[in-house]
């Protein structure tokens, strides 16, 4: 345990954060999983799953919780997906 007071601080400061940041990791993640599984199901709402993952991507990255490049990346796999999807 620390016994400065500026790491005890941050030490609080950290745990808020990982708190915060856990609810917008956990729900992107989540998000791109219900895409994945409508992929596999065939599911007609495909497209609706994927733009609702798009967007928990957008607001991760845009608070900082995943790199914008990550979160870009991921979509960019998500869309390429879909494209695949709707030839078939």
């Amino acid at each position: 345990m620390a016994n400065i007071n500026s790491q005890i601080k941050r030490n609080r400061q950290n745990e808020k954060r990982r708190l915060r940041n856990r609810i917008a990791r956990g729900s992107a993640r989540t998000a791109v999983n219900k895409a994945r599984a409508a992929f596999e199901a065939k599911s007609p709402a495909t497209r609706e799953e994927v733009m609702k993952a798009i967007s928990a991507l957008d607001k991760a990255a845009e608070q900082g919780v995943i790199h914008k490049n990550n979160a870009a990346r991921r979509k960019s796999r998500l869309m390429k997906k879909l494209a695949s999807f709707k030839t078939e």
